[in-house]
């Protein structure tokens, strides 16, 4: 399954990408300054919404392409998830630790895509 490591592997992979890490100390990655995947550690909020006692692992937060592609994902299986706090926002939460590392890659790229601006997409053109 995959890590953290993937994460920064597969995101640094990508053009034009930069990390960043939050006062707290969760890391995420931009395009452009847009970001596309990132450390989401679950608030307390976020745990009482879904029923949770506590954080079950790593959760990741993803851009989509869309709302369709975000409830395709969550009805998929339970790897990803969502909570109210991403209401009508085209993200998804993924439990890290269960996803696989090509999935994971797929996904990475996909939100890359969901979010670099035209001007870098010029240059970066889907293969």
């Amino acid at each position: 399954m995959a890590t953290w490591d993937d994460v920064r592997r597969l995101a640094l992979a990508l053009p034009e990408v930069a990390e960043r890490s939050t006062h707290g100390g969760a890391v995420s990655w931009k395009v452009a300054g847009k970001l596309f995947v990132w450390e989401r550690p679950l608030r307390v909020r976020d745990l009482a919404d879904l029923g949770w006692a506590e954080q079950p692992g790593p959760v990741l937060g993803a851009r989509v392409p869309d709302l369709g592609a975000k409830e395709a994902l969550v009805a998929e299986h339970g790897v990803y998830f969502t909570t109210p706090h991403f209401d009508g926002h085209s993200s998804v939460l993924v439990h890290l630790d269960r996803v696989a590392v090509d999935e994971l890659g797929e996904l990475v790229t996909e939100a890359w895509y969901a979010v670099a601006p035209p001007m870098v997409l010029r240059r970066h053109p889907r293969e």
